[in-house]
């Protein structure tokens, strides 16, 4: 269980967290939302220990993270998978070294046994026999999907997702959701995902946590979104002119 208590935190004057309370249950898909600059990203930072708050408390499993350090930070961090704004794949490595590359940081595994957690988790996004591959040499679908094997070769217990459809086409974006979800599921997994993408958010946000200016402005289930008269969910869900008309024909 990830639990935030009245979290804040300023920059040069400006304060972007304004005293955030949110807790994420075990197991559960958190879609984060919000206008861009809103403070999304910068939470996250948060929870994964990139960032130390002015104030407030983070408690992972019951452990404040902006009190670790050291090795306790490392432990806490090998828990974590990220799957980064477009991938973040470094260029002049193989898709099998991408992958491998947590472990290298993290485990003592054997060769062997890295080569088998890859191969696994190629498998397991459908991307068999690409290992020796680089990023510029597969598609912008499958350059993700590598991310989320990545992001999930330590077996974490949290994954974390930054965007994971920005720049996909609404198909592969689809497809993107259902692995997540998927992987999810099978590894009971808890997932946080910040994005702008409603489809996802409806989709495979069991839980959503609405930021605005730094505030958390509305939380609630997904089944509960549609029905809330909050105005600013509102108006970010229906922010398009597209949406807007289709909102207006429905009532």
């Amino acid at each position: 269980m990830i639990d935030i208590k009245d979290l804040r935190k300023s920059f040069g004057g400006a304060e972007v967290l304004k005293g955030v309370n949110l807790c994420i249950a075990k197991g559960e898909v958190l879609g984060l939302i919000g206008r861009s600059g809103y403070g999304k990203s910068v939470l996250l930072k948060h929870v994964v220990g990139l960032m130390k708050p002015d104030m407030g408390r983070i408690a992972v499993d019951g452990k404040d993270i902006s009190t670790l350090s050291g090795k306790a930070l490392s432990h806490m961090r090998s828990r974590l998978g990220f799957l980064f704004q477009g991938g973040a794949l470094f260029d002049s490595m193989t898709v099998e070294e991408n992958i491998r590359f947590p472990m290298d940081m993290f485990t003592n595994k054997t060769a062997k046994e890295k080569l088998d957690r890859v191969n696994y988790c190629l498998e397991r996004v459908n991307l068999e026999r690409v290992n020796h591959k680089y990023p510029a040499e597969i598609s912008g679908g499958m350059q993700k999907r590598v991310g989320i094997a990545r992001s999930i070769v330590l077996d974490p217990k949290y994954l974390f997702c930054d965007e994971p459809n920005s720049g996909l086409d609404p198909k592969t974006s689809i497809l993107i959701d259902e692995l997540i979800q998927s992987i999810t599921r099978e590894h009971n997994i808890t997932t946080i995902i910040n994005t702008h993408d409603m489809n996802s958010v409806m989709e495979i946000g069991e839980h959503i946590a609405l930021l605005n200016q730094g505030r958390l402005e509305w939380e609630g289930k997904n089944t509960e979104v549609m029905q809330s008269d909050n105005e600013e969910l509102h108006d970010f869900i229906f922010a398009s002119p597209f949406l807007k008309k289709l909102k207006e024909r429905a009532i």
